[in-house]
């Protein structure tokens, strides 16, 4: 028979004729089991030669191939355009058309520039090592079920099924699962998901058959050519990237100048104002311009301000975002995002010609004095506002002073008081016989004024040390409670500023009734307080046993009293004009603003330290009032404890009552 025969001709009524198939090549065929005639039907020797009468082959008839008719090849290839004729190798033969190590030359027959690609691409790099897992072209595009379009729909699943479900070659590229799967939660996945075929996708960034690792200079997401890459379909933000102070660095070869990915992120990319998202308001000053101009090692590299970043977070702007907010200003609301410019360039917003325009988007009237002291303000003794240095200084030596006074005197307070009560528990002192009278020290209308100082008072510590340190573990459970933690610290933070100036506008009006005019002058400072401090420092040194004899007001209450007032001075001063930046910085200018905003925290420390220290000792830990004086709540106190601390008051009131029993 024909294939029996290892001649390439046979003979045919005397004459030789040619045979149209080599023998030799029938050696390993899969179809080597059968005869001609089970593939080429409607044959006889009569038809030798039979090239004219021969019919295109039915592979089908014995090899199911679903789709393929209705695939891109379906209807302009069959199956010998890829697997060969009779020379049809197992596709796990070395030699097989449609093998591993040879099916991408195979579909280059057809597909020229994509082969000449593909022959340059990471894929190929690898695929020509032993055992290699890299794909070939049936391995993305499929075998005979390939439909135009799909493949885009369903590329990223493609190059996942091996990038993310594979372990070995996941370990091998070196990347996490986590980052290898974040497309299909990023803006890009999400959105070719829903149905728009123009998001980007695998092959859009990383390319297709010429893909390369990213460390390649010729890789389309190498970091000298991912900004173009990135411009195919955000064309006017790259080119307005390229004409900013990051993109003019990168042309001139700068690669630590941030590109696309270093600000978006790579695979995860969220939109701008979703919280995930690195550039969202939230977190872009961290995230992605405190990861540069907050590196040591870049500022020293490029001498950029290494004060800058830690500045923005100290300032009003940086708390307010670290504390949640994601309305107030952050890097790119002043430099801008993709076109951030130089200080020094006239089109930068923050040339000190377009300061007043750039705050005028959150401060609406903002002039020329908005433009009028440092932006990023650092407090240090070589900064060119020596005055915030200053007053920081003497704020820290005052409350140095202050409260370190304080808790030594209330120390030897404690000690003193402390050793009379085991004295008089032990026998070795008889107390003097107090009586059972109670005096009322506190009227309705001073325990109202009272409780509305205190809560105000706690309130605004509390809310205003949150913005101070938004990061602080008694600050953290609260932001998680609610999203809108920092607009909720805001009001309450007003709100109680607002009734601590109604308690001293109430105040200061009870000073003029007859009461309140008795109050001042009992408040008064005299020059026996003077001597009332030292005989008492000598008494509670040892130095002395005589104890001062206090009237209705001693020197701790009026230190306390006179402190008060001066701080809510202040405190009310500098607030309000924090509270309304506008209007006073147009007149006072962007350093006047900042001189209040220094002053009205050192001012805060010391008074809550100085209401602690002080105010809670006497009304909590005094050993004579402990566990706490009730005086605050009744408005009365006791005959004993009149006699313990204002023994000229009751010798007073007793006199007047002996005077009234004569009568």
């Amino acid at each position: 028979m024909c294939h029996g025969n290892s001649s390439l001709t046979m003979s045919k009524g005397g004459k030789t004729v040619p045979l149209f198939v080599d023998p030799t090549k029938l050696k390993g065929s899969v179809h080597v089991p059968f005869s001609c005639v089970d593939c080429h039907v409607g044959l006889s020797m009569s038809d030798l030669p039979h090239a004219k009468v021969i019919k295109p082959v039915n592979c089908r008839k014995c090899h199911e191939t679903p789709n393929f008719e209705t695939s891109i090849h379906g209807v302009v290839s069959d199956c010998k355009s890829c697997h060969g004729s009779h020379d049809i190798l197992p596709v796990k033969d070395a030699k097989s058309a449609v093998g591993k190590g040879n099916v991408s030359g195979t579909c280059g027959k057809c597909h020229e520039d994509e082969l000449r690609q593909f022959s340059d691409s990471a894929h190929r790099g690898v695929l020509a090592s032993k055992d290699s897992k890299s794909p070939t072209c049936v391995g993305c595009h499929g075998t005979h079920n390939i439909v135009p379009g799909e493949s885009r729909k369903n590329e990223a699943a493609i190059c996942l099924k091996c990038h993310l479900n594979n372990q070995e070659i996941l370990k091998q590229v070196g990347y996490s699962a986590g980052f290898m799967g974040g497309y299909s939660k990023s803006v890009h996945g999400t959105a070719l998901a829903s149905g728009n075929q123009k998001a980007a996708t695998c092959s859009d960034c990383h390319g297709a058959h010429e893909l390369k690792k990213a460390s390649d200079a010729a890789s389309l997401v190498n970091q000298r050519n991912i900004t173009q890459t990135c411009s195919r379909c955000h064309t006017e933000v790259g080119t307005v990237y390229k004409e900013s102070v990051h993109g003019t660095a990168l042309a001139r070869g700068n690669m630590d100048s941030p590109t696309c990915t270093k600000c978006h992120g790579e695979h995860e990319i969220y939109e701008p104002h979703d919280s995930r998202s690195r550039v969202a308001p939230a977190n872009v000053s961290v995230l992605v311009c405190g990861s540069c101009h907050n590196s040591v090692q870049l500022s020293q590299k490029y001498g950029l301000p290494s004060q800058q970043f830690n500045s923005f977070q100290d300032s009003y702007h940086g708390l307010a975002a670290r504390a949640g907010s994601v309305e107030v200003a952050n890097c790119a609301s002043c430099h801008g995002v993709h076109n951030i410019k130089p200080s020094s360039d006239p089109a930068s917003t923050v040339n000190q010609a377009n300061i007043a325009a750039t705050c005028g988007r959150c401060h609406p009237g903002a002039g020329k004095n908005f433009a009028k002291g440092a932006v990023h303000v650092v407090i240090s003794k070589d900064s060119d506002v020596l005055v915030l240095y200053w007053i920081r200084a003497i704020y820290i030596v005052l409350i140095i002073v202050v409260v370190g006074g304080m808790l030594a005197h209330n120390a030897l307070d404690f000690i003193q008081k402390t050793r009379y009560r085991f004295a008089v528990r032990q026998g070795l002192i008889l107390p003097e016989h107090s009586g059972s009278k109670h005096y009322v020290r506190m009227t309705l209308n001073a325990r109202l004024q009272h409780a509305a100082t205190l809560t105000s008072f706690i309130l605004l510590a509390i809310t205003g040390f949150m913005l101070k340190y938004p990061d602080a573990w008694w600050v953290v459970p609260f932001r998680e409670l609610s999203g809108k933690f920092f607009a909720i610290r805001s009001l309450l933070h007003r709100i109680a500023a607002a009734v601590l100036m109604g308690a001293s506008f109430w105040h200061l009006f009870y000073l003029l009734s007859r009461p309140g005019r008795r109050f001042v002058r009992d408040m008064f400072p005299k020059p026996k307080d003077v001597v009332d401090v030292w005989v008492n420092l000598g008494h509670l040194t040892g130095l002395t046993k005589r104890k001062p004899s206090f009237d209705r007001f001693g020197y701790p209450e009026k230190a306390e009293y006179w402190a008060l007032i001066w701080g809510v001075i202040i405190m009310s001063a500098t607030g309000l004009v924090m509270w309304f930046d506008n209007y006073f910085i147009s007149r006072f200018t962007k350093l006047g603003w900042d001189i209040a905003r220094t002053i009205h925290f050192y001012e805060a420390v010391l008074a809550t330290l100085a209401i602690i220290v002080w105010h809670f000792y006497f009304v909590i830990l005094n050993p004579t009032v402990y566990p706490m004086s009730t005086t605050w709540l009744t408005g009365k106190i006791s005959e004993h404890e009149m006699e313990e601390e204002h023994p000229l008051e009751l010798e007073r009131m007793r006199a007047e009552e002996s005077r009234e029993e004569s009568k």
